[in-house]
């Protein structure tokens, strides 16, 4: 990267056209909401060529528990120069002594590894026309009132505090419970992303359940386009791919430290809530 030529400045709101275009040459399919989302729960840095956005990244901080790093887009013409580099200095910047968690693609694995992020599972993108389903009988819409309980499950499941991100998606799109002897025990959220619906996170204490709550929602959106980003150790694929929901790619999960997580406990993560948020 040459400084002479590059200015890193934080983003803001009047970045965000300019950031869908280079998202969409990246071939990702963020809308201009889906970046304000990412904006309004992250803090972000813009690369600039002569007032020109050519490069942006992203940390998401759920408290002091963690932070993802995202969004990490350089535009085509200026790959070559440093400028991944540069941003993801930033970025470690912005995240201070955080443990951090992201989703690199394969062309990103090397910078990664040299920064010290270590791969630590494989994340498969599911995505297609949802086909008819019978809703799961034990789901049912989550009420205004489960939203501390939905934060306190994914807490448990992802482990760290993402009340923020639970708040905002309860404004956008919509969630729905599994409740067993009045306590919520799983869930999952719906909201638009892209060309159509995610569905993502759920949380659930088994399989069973989680498929469940991906049904209640795949239900509702029968011939409408979804998609779900997954795990390859929760092995749902296979069964995402039965409901009309093909593998098309995916990332690799990568965290700096690594983190031994409990495997004992009540919860786990089925879906994330996409690649770049977890």
């Amino acid at each position: 990267m040459q400084p002479s030529q590059i200015e890193l400045a934080p983003f803001g709101s009047e970045h965000l056209e300019s950031a869908v275009r280079l998202s969409r040459q990246a071939g990702w399919p963020h809308r201009p909401e889906d970046w304000q989302m990412a904006l309004a729960l992250s803090e972000g840095v813009v690369a600039l060529e002569a007032g020109r956005v050519v490069g942006t990244t992203f940390v998401t901080a759920y408290g002091n528990d963690c932070a993802t790093i995202n969004m990490v887009i350089v535009d085509e013409a200026m790959r070559g120069r440093g400028l991944g580099r540069g941003l993801m200095d930033a970025a470690l910047r912005i995240a201070g002594n955080r443990p951090l968690r992201l989703v690199a693609t394969a062309d990103g694995l090397p910078l990664y590894e040299k920064l010290g992020f270590r791969e630590t599972g494989t994340v498969l993108q599911h995505q297609g026309i949802a086909r008819a389903l019978a809703g799961a009988a034990q789901t049912e819409p989550a009420t205004a009132e489960d939203t501390a309980a939905i934060a306190a499950l994914d807490s448990v499941a992802f482990g760290a505090d993402r009340r923020d991100l639970i708040a905002y998606l309860a404004k956008v799109g919509a969630f729905a419970v599994i409740r067993r002897s009045g306590r919520v025990v799983g869930f999952a959220a719906l909201r638009a992303f892209g060309r159509g619906d995610v569905i993502g996170p759920v949380v659930a204490a088994n399989v069973d359940d989680a498929k469940a709550l991906i049904t209640h929602f795949i239900a509702r959106r029968t011939g409408q386009f979804v998609r779900v980003d997954t795990t390859a150790d929760t092995g749902l694929a296979p069964w995402l791919a039965d409901q009309g929901l093909g593998h098309v790619g995916g990332g690799i999960a990568m965290e700096r430290p690594s983190v031994d997580r409990a495997a004992d406990r009540a919860a786990f993560t089925f879906a994330l809530a996409n690649q770049a948020l977890g």
